[in-house]
């Protein structure tokens, strides 16, 4: 099964509203809306809440089926013309544009991803003033696929990114714990390892 196949019949399986990530809502909440790009948005649950509070989104999966739903559920809720998704295998394409704010929560996958290239590429797309949101996970819960992870410290994502230090600037690099409720109902203690760079304005 190809990675396209996996996740569109990942997707393709009915679901709650989508919700956005804790994170996101955070890190974000006293920023001016602006330009907005969401990568590996998935169900859309971060996409809508952007979308909702003004920003103009540009939301990017390798599922088709993902990005299908989302546009018809941000139609539905009057958001259509802030959100544009389209498909892309962050291994062979990346969306067009600048944004105020690129946003890439877990993503994480089993099949192959040039994760650093990718989260540079991302950098390089931000206006100046802009910022990229790295939200990665940082232990293991009871339910997680891979019991046997290893997690990368934000401080070493961001080394690995290899930026220029005059021209993007960590803001916020930290381990941070959270109450989490799993998908059979499990509450568990984990941690997001987050990392916050701003361009220069």
């Amino acid at each position: 099964m190809t990675a396209t196949e996996f996740w569109d019949t990942h997707y393709a399986t009915p679901r709650a509203a989508p919700r956005p990530n804790v994170r996101l809502t955070e890190v974000v909440a006293d920023l001016t809306p602006g330009t907005a790009l969401d990568l590996g948005c998935g169900a859309g649950g971060d996409t809508l809440w952007l979308a909702g509070r003004g920003w103009r989104v540009t939301a990017a999966d390798i599922s088709g089926v993902a990005t299908t739903r989302l546009t018809e559920r941000a139609q539905e809720l009057g958001l259509g013309e802030r959100v544009h998704a389209e498909r892309h295998d962050l291994a062979e394409t990346f969306p067009p544009g600048r944004f105020d704010l690129v946003s890439a929560h877990y993503l994480h996958t089993s099949f192959a991803l040039p994760r650093a290239r990718v989260l540079r590429q991302a950098a390089h797309a931000l206006e100046p003033g802009g910022r990229l949101l790295v939200v990665d996970h940082g232990s293991v819960a009871p339910w997680s696929w891979d019991q046997e992870a290893r997690f990368t410290s934000p401080r070493e994502v961001a080394l690995s990114l290899e930026l220029d230090g005059g021209e993007w600037a960590v803001e916020r690099a930290e381990a941070l714990s959270r109450r989490a409720t799993g998908p059979g109902g499990q509450v568990a203690e984990v941690v997001d390892n987050l990392l916050l760079i701003r361009r220069a304005a």
